[in-house]
């Protein structure tokens, strides 16, 4: 045992959670978001548009919508999606693509959860040995932090949106978490041996690279090895099998310097044009996106201060640090915060050994009123759509989301009856019983994230996908259009040609492609291109027919023309 460390740990306070609630906890968390919806603007529509074509066979090498590449990104995520509609022909292709991310997000939970306990496992994170025993076993305490470190990621109010879209986030994600994984794994005394920790490890940096973000495989690859190096050697360890495995390490982070100097980007070494208005959007973001991980990770640091270059800080602290300057310079910065959760759940796990009690009752409170609260809001709204009492919540939905009829569904609301009672039990049980748990104090917010997540996926599922999706103006578009005939689009983004195939069960032809668009009848343009439609089509071949709009945003139009002469 360490006799430096901050933690003082008991045995009776490293009960272990019961599996079979933190499966449960884990099902009602991940499901909801992936089953029941349609896709949403913008990313994931978009992305699986892409998905779809490469799944028709077109675009294999490069993600493309209609011929046109999404951008900067790999290919990995699209290929799993393309896999899964091609596996699951009995599926509709979105509820396909979606039951594999749900898997990723599934797998990111697990891997976080691995991740901690090889984490608490580490020579330096010992809770301290009392002098008459009853100190933590060490299996024990990696156990419990390992469970807290999955309830503080499933708590990050960041992950709940983001972590249920079918894009490549979820794929950079995931192997962010292998990554972490493998390296937490290879740094254990005896981890040079272990093929999983070069498993995970290797997979990650390799999805990494796969799906978009060679820098980031490019910073963990060469600069976790290098930590561990530079750790403090384990007390009683073999001097011959330590040198051994640091010379591995060294010859490991050479070898992906020398990869990264070729693969990565030159765009990376140029800033991105960041106002000052978009730095304020940055801060207020890191202040909610890993709430509550990111205090309890501050107060990691300072309470484990001496230590911080032992592998059970240094890992994470490493990968926040990265993937949290990537973010204040990039466009994206939600997404790419979102890589950071596990990191910083595994950060904030560290800090309930040495937790003051008046600081747990204190996030228990704030917990309970706010997520309460949430939960109360999405019930007083749904009760309002449904009877009109209160009248002005159904009346700001009205306003919010022109067109909306609400309809009562008799298992969306059983499902969430079913949560709501399960968060009242687990505050009784949380007020009254296993006081001493290590994780106790991430229960709460945990469960608060993951009600008001499926209350969201349920009461307001119909209101979202209404909000969301580019279904409605989909297939309004599409009754305009005689059967059987192709359409010309203009000027549309990705994720509204994808909506428009899919949904509206088109064959599209862009303007400006080398494919003749002579036998379509219909051409649907964006506003914005309209000034220059006529350098790409003849005009006086066309009259104009309607104007559709998106019902929960004006500014979003579309213009309809007909063909009136070849």
């Amino acid at each position: 045992m360490n006799a430096t460390t901050p933690a003082i740990v008991t045995q009776s306070a490293v009960r272990r959670l019961p599996r079979l609630i933190l499966l449960m906890f884990c099902l009602a968390y991940v499901l909801p978001g992936f089953l029941g919806r349609e896709p949403w603007k913008v990313n994931d529509v978009e992305a699986f548009g892409a998905m779809l074509g490469m799944a028709s066979g077109s675009g294999l090498g490069i993600p493309q919508v209609l011929g046109v590449p999404l951008g900067e990104t790999g290919p990995l995520p699209f290929w799993l999606g393309a896999a899964a509609i091609q596996a699951l022909p009995f599926l509709s292709p979105d509820l396909a693509v979606r039951l594999a991310f749900a898997a990723l997000l599934a797998l990111t939970l697990a891997l976080t959860w691995y991740a901690v306990f090889h984490l608490a496992r580490q020579p330096a994170a010992q809770p301290v040995t009392l002098a008459f025993g009853g100190e933590a076993h060490p299996t024990d305490y990696a156990r419990a932090l390992a469970d807290a470190g999955l309830l503080a990621l499933m708590a990050s109010l960041g992950l709940a949106q983001l972590g249920h879209e079918t894009t490549p986030d979820l794929v950079r994600l995931c192997a962010t978490a292998a990554a972490l994984y493998g390296a937490a794994r290879l740094a254990l005394p005896d981890g040079l041996w272990s093929g999983a920790g070069w498993l995970g490890w290797v997979l990650g940096l390799g999805a990494l690279v796969s799906s978009g973000a060679p820098w980031l495989a490019l910073a963990l690859g060469a600069v976790l090895p290098l930590l561990l190096v530079i750790a403090p050697q384990p007390p009683g360890a073999a001097a011959g099998r330590v040198r051994l495995q640091r010379m591995a390490m060294l010859l490991a982070a050479a070898v992906l310097c020398g990869l990264g100097v070729w693969a990565l980007p030159q765009s990376w070494f140029a800033l991105t044009d960041t106002t000052f208005a978009g730095w304020q959007r940055w801060s207020r973001l890191l202040l909610w996106f890993a709430w509550p991980a990111w205090p309890l990770a501050l107060w990691t640091l300072w309470r484990w201060r001496r230590q911080w270059r032992a592998p059970h800080l240094a890992l994470p602290l490493w990968v926040v640090a990265c993937l949290v300057l990537d973010s204040a310079f990039n466009p994206g910065f939600d997404r790419a915060l979102l890589l950071s959760l596990p990191a910083w759940a595994a950060l904030a796990a560290f800090a309930l050994p040495t937790l003051r009690r008046s600081m747990s009752a204190l996030i228990d409170w704030f917990t309970l009123l706010f997520f309460s609260s949430c939960a109360l809001i999405v019930w007083v709204v749904w009760l309002s759509m449904m009877t009109g009492v209160p009248a002005k919540p159904a009346a700001n939905v009205a306003r919010l989301a022109p067109g909306f009829v609400p309809e009562f569904s008799f298992g969306l609301l059983l499902v969430a009856a079913l949560a709501t009672g399960a968060w009242l039990v687990l505050v009784a049980w949380r007020v009254g019983a296993h006081r001493k748990a290590l994780w106790k104090s991430l229960v709460l917010p945990a469960a608060g994230s993951t009600l008001c997540w499926l209350l969201l996926m349920s009461l307001w599922l119909p209101l979202l996908d209404h909000a969301r999706s580019y279904g409605p103006i989909s297939r309004r578009i599409a009754s305009l259009v005689p059967p059987g005939n192709c359409v010309l689009v203009d000027g549309l983004s990705q994720a509204q040609i994808a909506a428009l195939g899919y949904h509206g069960r088109l064959t599209l032809v862009r303007t400006d492609s080398a494919e003749s668009g002579q036998a379509c009848r219909t051409l649907v343009v964006d506003p914005d291109s309209q000034p220059t439609l006529d350098e790409r089509v003849q005009l006086t071949d066309w009259a104009f027919r309607a104007t559709v709009r998106r019902l929960t945003d004006r500014k979003e139009s579309l213009l309809i023309y007909q063909r009136v002469r070849h």
